[in-house]
């Protein structure tokens, strides 16, 4: 009896796991099924996900030759990859020092990362804009970069992190005679893997899909995100070619599937030893 009420159990939440990933994939779904349509059976009366004529080569050459998607590409990766570098410098030894540190400014420096998740990039969205005009910085990468270079969502991710780890560790680190900085270079970063990884996924997912500012300070087509490029698509395509503008959108959108079913296991481990410790 016990052993068909736990069949039932599993039966039923992987069902509901099921329907849960369905509705999260519909778009993507529709997505490629679009790519593969031509333009008058995109616009027809009928809904059918399966193309009744294929056109799949036609789309991904028109997204490849009319917009420069290598370009798109190419930037997103140094953009993402500049800005997740800079954050994950900044945050470990600031991570670090308010976990296992004392000193009197610690509960301070926690309310400051806590107020920090509070606020938008849109708020200082104007004034960050001035400031980089007056310096003459727009239609470049610092300009991308600049303003993302400390996430207090880092800090607060390796807070929890570093603080599930166990002090005698450290403690055996500075009898050795380890500095500090040596700590956290060769004790904590390496036992920190999962939590990065983890912090990576969140990173290049947010910024490798942000629109939001990469249109305010970028106008040259040379530093377009791939968001941003999809715009200049729709542009060059007069805004009605759905087909190859889905068939774009299947390209810049498949190195983050990519990359996520490759650190997918550290990702939950790492989301999942940040809830170990409060």
């Amino acid at each position: 009896m016990m052993t068909q009420t736990m069949t039932v159990g599993r039966l039923f939440r992987l069902s509901l796991l099921s329907l849960g990933a369905l509705v999260f994939l519909a778009p993507y779904i529709f997505m490629i099924s679009t790519a593969g349509k031509g333009q008058s059976e995109i616009f027809s009366s009928s809904l059918s996900l399966i193309p009744e004529k294929w056109a799949y080569v036609e789309n991904f050459a028109k997204a490849l030759t009319r917009v420069s998607i290598q370009t798109l590409l190419l930037n997103g990766v140094i953009v993402c990859g500049l800005i997740l570098v800079i954050q994950v410098l900044v945050a470990v030894p600031c991570a670090y020092a308010m976990a296992k540190l004392k000193f009197r400014a610690a509960r301070f420096m926690m309310a400051l990362v806590m107020l920090g998740l509070l606020v938008p990039i849109h708020a200082t969205a104007l004034p960050l804009y001035v400031a980089f005009d007056r310096m003459s910085i727009l239609n470049s990468y610092l300009a991308l970069v600049a303003p993302f270079s400390i996430s207090v969502f880092a800090i607060f991710l390796f807070l929890q992190f570093f603080r599930a780890m166990p002090d005698d560790l450290i403690h055996a680190a500075r009898l050795d005679g380890m500095s500090e900085g040596g700590i956290v270079a060769r004790v904590i970063v390496p036992n920190a893997w999962p939590a990065v990884t983890a912090f990576a996924i969140f990173s290049v997912v947010a910024h490798w899909n942000d629109l939001f500012w990469p249109l305010i300070v970028v106008t040259n087509q040379t530093y377009a995100t791939p968001p941003l490029g999809l715009l200049y698509f729709r542009a060059a395509e007069a805004g009605d070619d759905y087909g190859a503008l889905m068939a774009a959108t299947l390209i810049i959108t498949l190195p983050l599937v990519i990359a996520f079913l490759l650190a997918q296991r550290r990702f939950v481990e790492g989301i999942t030893m940040t809830g170990l410790k409060g």
